[in-house]
């Protein structure tokens, strides 16, 4: 049987290509102008090669019952990777996934597609707008993981655009969102003000070296108006192969200090990552 070969397109936003891993008959690396978006393994989509990936996950898993089907909506969708594996883990949830580069999605779907029956629904429009108009009290989580290029889009960072997070969850649900921040994390900070603002409830995940201010990474907030199971989500993530941290409560308001509410007329992008900051966790 012949190699897989990578595929190279032009899609919306950028130059997209997919990688076969050597390792792993089926499995597929996304990148667009080079930036790592998505890891995907068809014969095992439990399998979350990206660290920040196992992080959402695990908020995922501590935000309902083991193996309870949810209601699901994701913002931003690259190759799929959270929708597969929560229709793996959660049979019989429902998943809306908003993209809103259509070449993304067409690429995807023709390289990676879906299984039948996997209850996931993707659409191709803004992240922002798509919210805007979702049903109230339709989601039972939303996770956001939406990058322009490695930013997250300013019009996603607002107290506007939280307000509309929180208006489609229902009562009890969780907000999960992928982040990127380095010291002296304006950005991060900004946001756990924005989100506190709205939530009652705030949790941060990250690595030590990350929080310590050592380098630039990813952090996964996590936002609900009912209390967080923080103890359960903490011991799974700790037993990471790169184990993080979840602050919450005294030591999540001291990073987040001063900071202030985030509004439309004021947000701008999360920080450009420096040089070689994101890879394969």
């Amino acid at each position: 049987m012949n190699e897989p070969l990578p595929v190279l397109r032009d899609v919306d936003q950028g130059a997209a290509k997919l990688m076969p891993d050597v390792d792993r008959k089926r499995a597929w690396l996304l990148t667009v102008d080079g930036a790592p978006q998505s890891y995907v393994d068809l014969d095992d989509p439990a399998h979350l090669e990206f660290e920040y990936a196992r992080r959402l996950a695990h908020a995922v898993d501590c935000a309902a019952d083991e193996g309870e089907p949810l209601d699901v909506l994701h913002l931003g969708g690259g190759a799929l990777t959270l929708p597969r594996w929560i229709a793996l883990t959660r049979p019989g949830s429902r998943q809306d996934v908003v993209e809103a580069d259509r070449g993304l999605i067409a690429l995807v779907a023709e390289h990676l597609p879906l299984p039948d029956g996997s209850g996931i629904t993707v659409h191709g429009a803004d992240a922002r707008a798509w919210l805007e108009a979702a049903p109230a009290r339709s989601a039972d989580v939303l996770i956001a993981d939406v990058f322009g290029g490695s930013r997250v889009p300013a019009h996603l960072t607002s107290v506007e655009y939280a307000r509309a997070a929180e208006r489609v969850l229902r009562p009890g649900g969780v907000y999960v969102a992928n982040l990127a921040d380095g010291a002296p994390f304006t950005f991060l900070r900004s946001q756990l003000a924005t989100f506190g603002a709205v939530f009652e409830e705030l949790a941060l995940i990250a690595e030590p070296a990350v929080l310590r201010g050592r380098r630039f990474g990813n952090a996964v907030l996590v936002a609900s108006h009912q209390p967080l199971d923080t103890a359960r989500l903490a011991r799974r993530t700790a037993a990471d192969a790169f184990p993080a941290r979840v602050e919450h409560g005294p030591s999540l308001a001291r990073l987040t200090g001063d900071a202030r509410v985030v509004r439309d007329a004021e947000a701008v992008a999360s920080p450009q990552p420096p040089e070689g900051a994101f890879g394969i966790g």
